[in-house]
């Protein structure tokens, strides 16, 4: 038994949510066209240099849709494929949703509160879109509510590089903030962006495992066609990490033993449908498969999460 509390050999997303909730909860993905003010003039028009949104919206999920639509064909869609599910989170998952004035926020996450089976709501936003005034709404919203913040790397000069618009010192403080209120805050981290050595990426455990997260998402780089970051890529630049699988799986091994092990963990990989991909590593894989291989390869080293880690 590890300090979470079960056998598994890291603090997984789905032991969170039995300990939270009593069971299954399954996050329900919603498009509400929402923007980033990295792409509509309120700090750049260029956007991240690897963003493709569109690369991880479930089919069902469009703005063109209401959010009740959205939310009733997604709970269709889950019920077929994991039927143990009974109650859900409506996830606010497209660009920066936090990115309105606050009085339409309110709407939109009453508005999918409203909706039979919808407990509660995830949403995603950039650290640059959270202040006390969007806090003090969503405390005043009477259900469970989890933010998670794209801060992608720790470094500045990668933040600076891949056009993200905010500095880390940004994300820290609106993790602080949204902990400050009480609200379960995640972040997401891709491992792989241009100018990070291993050992960069490694030290980042040690900066994130001081931060008060709740949940942490890890994405493997991936080069999605159209972006900016494709551009450069096919240009030819040789500073990029696109991991092979077997050397992915022991980089985040070696990654979480140095996780404070009170950080859940949602997400070891990123999963996309290959069309969208420019370069096209594990292609046969499914996200299950490959967090079977990691957990597979957990017991053949022995180790666990947090292992390694330093108070």
């Amino acid at each position: 038994m590890y300090p979470w509390g079960d056998n598994r050999r890291f603090n997984s997303y789905n032991s969170y949510f039995t300990r939270e909730f009593g069971g299954r909860v399954q996050k329900i993905s919603i498009d509400a066209g929402f923007s980033c003010p990295n792409r509509d003039g309120t700090i750049s028009t260029g956007g991240c240099t690897f963003c493709r949104n569109d690369a991880f919206n479930p089919s069902y999920c469009h703005p063109e849709k209401s959010i009740r639509q959205q939310i009733e064909e997604g709970i269709e869609f889950h019920q077929r494929r994991y039927r143990r599910a009974k109650s859900y989170l409506a996830y606010f998952q497209a660009y920066s949703n936090t990115h309105k004035p606050v009085d339409e926020l309110e709407k939109l996450y009453r508005e999918a509160l409203s909706i039979p089976g919808v407990i509660g709501l995830v949403i995603g936003t950039r650290p640059d879109c959270i202040n006390k005034e969007i806090l003090e709404m969503l405390r005043s919203i009477s259900a469970p509510i989890i933010i998670e913040l794209g801060v992608e790397s720790v470094y500045d000069a990668t933040l600076l590089r891949i056009n993200r618009g905010h500095d880390f010192a940004t994300a820290r403080r609106a993790i602080e903030l949204t902990h400050s209120y009480g609200f379960p805050v995640g972040a997401h981290f891709i491992f792989g962006l241009t100018g990070e050595t291993r050992d960069m990426m490694l030290h980042a455990a040690d900066i994130i495992s001081e931060l008060p997260l709740t949940t942490v998402k890890f994405h493997q780089l991936q080069i999605f066609k159209d972006t900016k970051m494709a551009d450069e890529y096919l240009a030819g630049s040789a500073d990029f990490h696109l991991f092979t699988l077997n050397d992915y799986i022991e980089f985040v091994i070696d990654f979480i033993e140095r996780l404070n092990p009170g950080i859940v963990i949602e997400r070891f990989a990123g999963e996309v449908p290959p069309r969208y991909l420019v370069s096209k590593p594990w292609l046969n894989l499914r996200y299950d498969q490959v967090l079977a291989l990691i957990e597979q390869r957990l017991e053949e080293r022995d180790t666990y999460q947090g292992k390694y880690y330093k108070r």
